[in-house]
């Protein structure tokens, strides 16, 4: 690539495009969060002006439940002086800035992270334009590569503070680069290896990476005169090798309490999370997800040594609990278990952080499943960030699976339904389980374009169990979390009816597929057809009522332009909650 390649994107044509959209965005997502409030102009225009009064935002939108605005890009205009101006996010944010709350501290860097998310749109437009009826026909790998938006709600969601443009083109998901990962010998004295049951770290080690490399492997100790039975293979990140672990963790190689070993023969795709590589030279191996220490939508990406140590187990245990259940079972969930965990402790960086630091997260990796192997005659996958990903025509992925299915809209999305919303409400209401059920964390299994079964990801890091008296086995305790009774229930209606179905129902109706009220209809059928078939539990569906007349509304842009660098505090993750105001429950009355 030549210096000039690592800028061809950015061209002035396609900036003014993406800064279009994503200050279409800005404005929706602020509106739905109450941090700007748009003045109704007549004829659905609004308007929006600066914190000095002086600049006027214009558009058009539809206000759909939930107050969604679906705001027209090609709507915005922008005034000052008299005059009208082009549209700049990154002035945007600036004229902003007060009633956004963004410090002087956060703002510079929340302007790198637009940056960032402006220039991955920029390439995004460089890229073939797949209509959402030929990638609905498409493999797993090309749907999650074809995703376009990130995460709904999010603004600034492709910040990869860290990257590189060369980086950016090696391992963002959207460029679809093939990667190897970088393996070291880790000193057991520690790093430490735990797997789930069955599985035993020799024989998995060789399954994974073919006894030819291993012994390739070995080859580079033995060189060093250093004995293969004292360490432990860990797969790394190629940009985490490069950037952090040859400077931050210098002495550990220098005392070769780490060794780097080489490249791996296999080639992977990262995935949308950016951090989990999917194995395409052999599908049916497991994924790997490793350490990447860039700050990505309010997080530095790490991988705790510590945490993965219950990894496995945790897994096990949900495995477990979802096979003897009739109900989940009923709805065809399955997980894929993250069966196996590597963690390095540097004790010099542990001794001087807590545990919540981003220094203890940078060597850890894990593998977990492939859906690949699960799959029956007929059936495809997709990830199901896919059905809220709209084409360049304004045409919606769930709309081309709808087409392609037969079914009518509302039949297609009660199927949908059962398969992923039914065991979310049952884990709730029997368990006190929630996941973190987001688009990028659920897999779909798909037969002609209808909606089979789900698959959860991600278990370990993203269940909890909100029940004080739960027994739970003491490898499965860390997941206990203490959550006000007034809050449990945003497990559903923040994760899955505001930042999901809101986006789902809006394009839907868009498109003219399927009415609003048709859709929220569909999702409270459904809730009550799960109610009655567990009568036992009448007294929990009072207790956390799913139709009640509104639910808090939990914003998630505030708490990243709050602090951008770390927007939920790990030890109070409740108490971290932006909380402003109440939203109507669309499933009220109904």
């Amino acid at each position: 690539m030549t210096l000039s390649d690592a800028v061809a994107h950015l061209s002035p044509h396609r900036w003014a495009r993406a800064n279009r959209l994503l200050i279409r965005k800005a404005l929706a997502e602020f509106a739905h969060e109450r941090l700007i409030t748009p003045e109704a102009t007549g004829d659905g225009t609004y308007a929006v002006r600066s914190d000095d009064g002086l600049t006027r935002y214009t558009f058009t939108a539809t206000v759909r439940a939930l107050d969604h605005w679906q705001v027209d890009a090609d709507s915005i205009t922008r005034h000052r002086d008299g005059a009208e101006r082009p549209l700049a996010a990154l002035d945007f944010f600036i004229e902003l800035q007060k009633s956004l709350g963004l410090s002087d501290e956060v703002l510079p860097v929340y302007l790198e992270e637009i940056s960032s998310t402006l220039s991955g749109i920029c390439y995004k437009l460089t890229k073939p334009q797949v209509p959402v009826a030929e990638l609905a026909r498409s493999g797993f790998q090309a749907i999650e590569t074809g995703m376009t938006e990130g995460h709904p709600c999010f603004v600034a969601n492709n910040g990869r503070l860290g990257f590189g443009m060369h980086e950016y083109l090696s391992y963002a998901p959207e460029t679809a680069s093939p990667v190897r990962l970088v393996w070291l010998a880790a000193h057991r004295s520690r790093a430490a290896f735990t797997a789930g049951v069955g599985i035993e770290y020799e024989s998995f080690v060789r399954d994974e990476l073919g006894t030819e490399t291993v012994e390739r492997f070995h080859a580079v100790l033995r060189e060093q005169d250093l004995d293969p039975a004292d360490y432990l293979l860990i797969p790394v990140h190629p940009w985490q090798w490069w950037n952090k672990l040859t400077v931050t963790f210098a002495a550990e190689v220098a005392q070769r309490h780490l060794v780097c070993l080489g490249e791996g023969d296999d080639e992977y795709l990262a995935q949308q999370s950016i951090r989990t590589f999917f194995n395409t030279t052999s599908p049916e191996k497991h994924y790997v997800k490793t350490a990447l220490s860039v700050i990505n939508m309010g997080f530095m990406r790490g991988l705790s040594a510590a945490y993965m140590e219950a990894t496995p187990a945790i897994n096990d245990w949900l495995a477990q609990l979802i096979a003897g259940d009739p109900i989940l079972c009923d709805t065809g969930l399955s997980i894929i278990r993250e069966r196996a965990a590597v963690g390095y402790r540097h004790l010099e960086y542990e001794a001087a952080t807590d545990r919540y630091s981003p220094y203890r997260k940078m060597l850890a990796a894990l593998w977990r499943e492939s859906p690949v192997s699960s799959l029956r005659d007929g059936e495809s996958l997709a990830t199901m960030a896919s059905l809220v990903h709209v084409d360049h025509e304004g045409a919606s992925f769930a709309g081309a699976l709808i087409e392609r299915s037969g079914l009518t809209p509302t039949e297609w999305l009660r199927r949908y339904l059962k398969a992923y919303f039914t065991p979310l409400l049952h884990s709730f209401y029997a368990y006190d389980l929630v996941f973190m059920p987001h688009g990028e964390n659920v897999i779909l299994v798909l037969k002609d374009g209808v909606v089979e079964r789900a698959i959860y990801k991600d278990i370990a890091e993203e269940i909890a169990v909100m029940d004080p008296d739960a027994v739970l086995p003491p490898t499965v305790e860390r997941l206990r979390v203490e959550v006000p009774e007034d809050k449990k229930l945003l497990s559903i209606f923040t994760d899955v009816f505001d930042c999901f179905f809101r986006f789902l129902a809006a394009n839907l109706a868009a498109e003219g597929i399927l009415e609003e009220d048709d859709f929220w209809r569909t999702v409270a059928e459904v809730t009550r057809d799960y109610q009655h078939s567990v009568p036992e539990l009448a007294d929990k569906f009072k207790q956390y009522d799913m139709f009640a007349s509104e639910f808090a509304l939990s914003c998630l842009n505030r708490l990243q332009l709050r602090n951008n660098k770390q927007m939920v505090d790990l030890a109070d993750p409740a108490g971290a909650l932006q909380l402003v105001g109440n939203l109507r429950n669309p499933i009220a009355g109904l």
